[in-house]
């Protein structure tokens, strides 16, 4: 069945020599028809000359982060089905076709490959728990159709990939991924995976610290974007509720004695309670142009065209 369809295998990789040609080899045998992709972005390590060597199509990215990376993927190559995995030699390739076969079955936009780990040092307590708590955000805010938002292995159609912004830098580019599908309403579908441990020599980019704050903060952005009126509102009532805290003793301490000997409190509870009106002000203005990006880009990914029906029989 995907004989159909071109097939594009995308690996971004950094210093990745360990491992990378085990990774295009697998890639190669699971999915005969496909064509590989490794991106490196300035490996020191010989990664470029290994891929080739392996049979891979090899291309540069000099911006380091691996969101400069799929942001370069996704413009330059042009496929129906996108295979992005990581090239750490993690993720089973053998799952490829089945992940495949339910996009194109189910006609969906994205299915990801659900991490099923069999050791603990293949995924450390600390990044299940950071997962976890992001995944769980993630889908508290925006749908719950998505259990491993941190995921480097997913399946993509044409439609999806050339509708994507692309606007991450660095690891935070998998929550840009599941936001994207989510706000749009996209179809998608998961598929669990095994999920094994890096070979000796091959060592993470992965910091589990830096990396959770930084997609902390890609979720409170996305918030600010997507739904900048639950945002505003939620800051409104907070700044409310302080404001009116402060104030209320200040206008009951006036009422009893016609004096204000708190003026600095009275001035702040008042500023609080009028920033809170302003910010359902902003949330309002906001809301109507997040509304506006969001019928865009729901607009440019329905001006691709979708996978034929004729070739899901």
């Amino acid at each position: 069945m995907s004989a159909d369809y071109t097939i594009a295998v995308l690996i971004p990789c950094y210093n990745e020599a360990v491992t990378i040609y085990q990774v295009v080899e697998a890639f190669k045998a699971s999915l005969p028809t496909a064509t590989v992709y490794v991106f490196d972005n300035n490996s020191r390590d010989g990664t470029r000359q290994i891929a080739k060597a392996a049979g891979a199509i090899v291309r540069t990215e000099p911006l380091q982060g691996k969101g400069h990376v799929v942001r370069r993927m996704f413009a330059d190559v042009e496929a129906d089905i996108y295979v992005l995995v990581d090239g750490d030699g993690t993720y089973d390739a053998a799952a490829a076709p089945a992940m495949i076969k339910l996009l194109t079955e189910d006609n969906l936009d994205m299915v990801t490959g659900s991490r099923s780990h069999e050791t603990s040092e293949a995924y450390r307590f600390g990044h299940q728990l950071g997962n976890q708590a992001l995944t769980g955000t993630v889908r508290l805010l925006f749908g719950s159709q998505i259990s491993d938002m941190l995921s480097g292995y997913r399946v993509f159609s044409r439609r999806f990939v050339k509708s994507f912004p692309a606007l991450a830098i660095g690891f935070e580019t998998e929550t840009e991924f599941t936001v994207h599908a989510l706000e749009l309403h996209l179809p998608v579908g998961e598929i669990n995976t095994r999920y094994g441990s890096r070979p000796q020599g091959s060592v993470s980019k992965l910091n589990t610290i830096r990396d959770g704050i930084r997609i902390a903060k890609t979720i409170l952005k996305l918030v600010m974007r997507e739904k900048p009126l639950s945002f505003f509102l939620g800051s409104a009532a907070v700044f409310f509720v302080i404001g009116m805290a402060l104030g209320i003793p200040v206008v009951w301490e006036f009422l009893e004695t016609r004096l204000v000997p708190r003026l600095p409190t009275a001035i702040l509870a008042a500023c609080l309670v009028l920033l809170s009106f302003i910010s359902v002000g902003c949330g309002l203005i906001l809301d109507s142009v997040s509304l506006g990006r969001r019928e865009a880009k729901r607009m440019r990914y329905l001006s691709l065209a979708a996978p034929h029906m004729d070739n899901l029989s």
